[in-house]
C-alpha cells in the first residue's frame, strides 16, 4: 500500500511541475505588469522593459542569471549586463572577458549591450573588501546613462557567499535606502536558497512557485540547452564540478527576485 502512496505522490509532483511550466509565461507577465506599474489592460511588451543585470565576475550571468536573461531576450526586452570585474584572480581576465561576451552572444544580448569594468579597487578575490561607495557610483551612472527601470542583481548572501557578489547587493541596498535610483527603476534581488534546494534542479520547482517571491524567472528544456550553451562558453571556468552545477543547479532552469524597498528620495546622510 504504503508503494501504492509514494507513486501517487511522486506522479502528482509530476503533475504540478508540468502544470506551473504552462502557467509560467502568464504568470511571469502578470508579475512583470504589477512591477511596472503596466495596466493589466495592456499586456506588457519588450518596450516596456530596460533591464540591467549587475554581475561580479564573467560566467555570473549564464551561472546564476540564465534563466532571467532568457526570458527577457525572448520578450524582446533591452537586457543589458554590467560586470563589475574582469575574472582576472588566476591571470585570466583577457580570457574571461571575451568569455562572457560569447556567452552573452549565445543568450541574445549584444556585444554593444555589455560593460566589463576593470578597476583595481575591484579586483576578482573572494577576500576582497570591495568599495561600497565605488560600487554603488558605478551602478548608479550606469542606471541613470541608460534610464534602466528594471536593475537585477545578487541578494545578501550572494547565491554562493562570494564576497564580491554580497558587495553588490550592499551597494544596490545602499542606493535604494538612500533614494538615488530613479522613481521608475524596480530593484531585485536574486532569492538565495538553501543547498538541498540549489542542487535538485527542475523538482524545485513547486517550491520556487509556491514561496513568496516578487518575480519568478522559469525555463524549459530548450532554454536550459541555451544557458548549458552559454554556461560552457567558459572554457576557462569548467572544471568537472562545473558539469555538476550545470546539471544539478536549480539556478540553471530557475530564478526567483524580491524587491529591495527604496527610502525617501534625496535623503541626506551625515
Amino acid at each position: 500500500m504504503s508503494i501504492y502512496v509514494v507513486v501517487l505522490i511522486i506522479f502528482s509532483y509530476l503533475v504540478c511541475v508540468k502544470c506551473i511550466y504552462r502557467r509560467r509565461r502568464w504568470s511571469l507577465v502578470k508579475s512583470l505588469q504589477r512591477l511596472m506599474n503596466v495596466s493589466s489592460d495592456k499586456e506588457i511588451s519588450g518596450d516596456d522593459i530596460r533591464a540591467l543585470i549587475v554581475t561580479a565576475h564573467p560566467d555570473d550571468e549564464c551561472m546564476f542569471f540564465a534563466p532571467t536573461l532568457v526570458r527577457l531576450v525572448e520578450l524582446k526586452a533591452t537586457v543589458h549586463v554590467l560586470c563589475l570585474s574582469e575574472g582576472n584572480y588566476y591571470n585570466q581576465g583577457a580570457l574571461r572577458k571575451q568569455e562572457l561576451v560569447n556567452s552573452c552572444t549565445v543568450l541574445g544580448i549584444p556585444e554593444s549591450r555589455i560593460t566589463i569594468m576593470d578597476h583595481k579597487k575591484l579586483p576578482d578575490d573572494p577576500k576582497a573588501e570591495w568599495s561600497i561607495s565605488l560600487v554603488s557610483s558605478a551602478i548608479v551612472k550606469h542606471i541613470r546613462a541608460h534610464s534602466f527601470n528594471m536593475v537585477l542583481t545578487f541578494d545578501g548572501r550572494g547565491v554562493s557567499g562570494h564576497a564580491n557578489h554580497t558587495a553588490i547587493h550592499k551597494a544596490v541596498s545602499h542606493l535604494a535606502s538612500t533614494g538615488q535610483v530613479p522613481d521608475d527603476c524596480c530593484l531585485l534581488s536574486l532569492v538565495t536558497v538553501g543547498l538541498l534546494r540549489k542542487y535538485i534542479s527542475f523538482l524545485d520547482l513547486p517550491l520556487s512557485w509556491l514561496l513568496p517571491s516578487s518575480l519568478c524567472f522559469i525555463i524549459g528544456s530548450q532554454g536550459y540547452k541555451q544557458a548549458k550553451a552559454a554556461m560552457l562558453c567558459h572554457r576557462t571556468q569548467l572544471l568537472w564540478f562545473r558539469y555538476l552545477y550545470i546539471t544539478f543547479s536549480r539556478y540553471m532552469l530557475i530564478n526567483t527576485f524580491r524587491v529591495i524597498p527604496q527610502g525617501p528620495k534625496n535623503l541626506k546622510i551625515y
